[in-house]
């Protein structure tokens, strides 16, 4: 079983995700870590990801595995706690609108569904990746409430007015990719998160699930 939940940053994807997996006992899968996990390499390596050929040669280059409790071991060196870093929000859109490694990604989180029963989160989970997915949720909120929840977070050392701008920029790239764009599904349940809860959203899910 596939349950993919599609959105824009701040939503709330990934804890619900997580706690929709806990509660029926399948694996959690963060799109968006394997796309900051590449990232963090590509920084870290001091790649110009403007040259797209380079980049994508060096992300086949490197290893990178996913555990069962979602941490993501980037050449044997646990990257998790770093994946929301302000210079990898802030790579990370250009980094994921390459094409090719888009492919590179999807063809990572394919092969480990193969044998899974899984929840899985990010921009175009419902879309692309696991169109045939056997339930599809898009969660929404407005810039100002995603914003705040980042600031709140106080894992962002920019101001709640800067992580606006930056939310809306990459609403703007995602939204415009030549692939692999955030839409919203047709046939996915649409749910806006900005008055809602955790609690609140999880619930409407497994009504929908159950």
């Amino acid at each position: 079983m596939i349950i993919a939940i599609d959105g824009p940053a701040g939503t709330g994807k990934s804890t619900i995700a997580s706690m929709i997996a806990k509660k029926l006992n399948i694996t959690f899968l963060n799109s968006g870590g394997f796309y900051r996990t590449l990232t963090i390499a590509i920084l870290d390596a001091g790649v110009d990801y403007s040259d797209e050929e380079k980049t994508i040669e060096f992300c086949r280059n490197q290893k990178i595995e996913y555990t069962a409790d979602s941490h993501f071991i980037l050449n044997g060196k646990d990257v998790t706690a770093h994946l929301h870093d302000d210079r990898v929000a802030k790579n990370v859109a250009q980094v994921s609108a390459i094409i090719p490694v888009r492919h590179f990604v999807n063809d990572l989180m394919r092969e480990i569904t193969k044998s899974l029963s899984i929840v899985c989160e990010g921009r175009d989970m419902t879309t692309v990746v696991f169109p045939d997915a056997e339930y599809k949720i898009y969660l929404d909120a407005s810039a100002e409430v995603r914003a705040k929840r980042r600031f709140e977070q106080g894992v962002s050392d920019m101001t709640l007015e800067q992580i606006k701008q930056s939310i809306i920029e990459r609403d703007n790239i995602d939204k415009n990719k030549k692939e692999g764009a955030l839409k919203i599904a047709k046939d996915a349940i649409y749910i806006d998160t900005s008055n809602l809860t955790i609690d609140d959203v999880c619930a409407i899910i497994y009504k929908q699930i159950s």
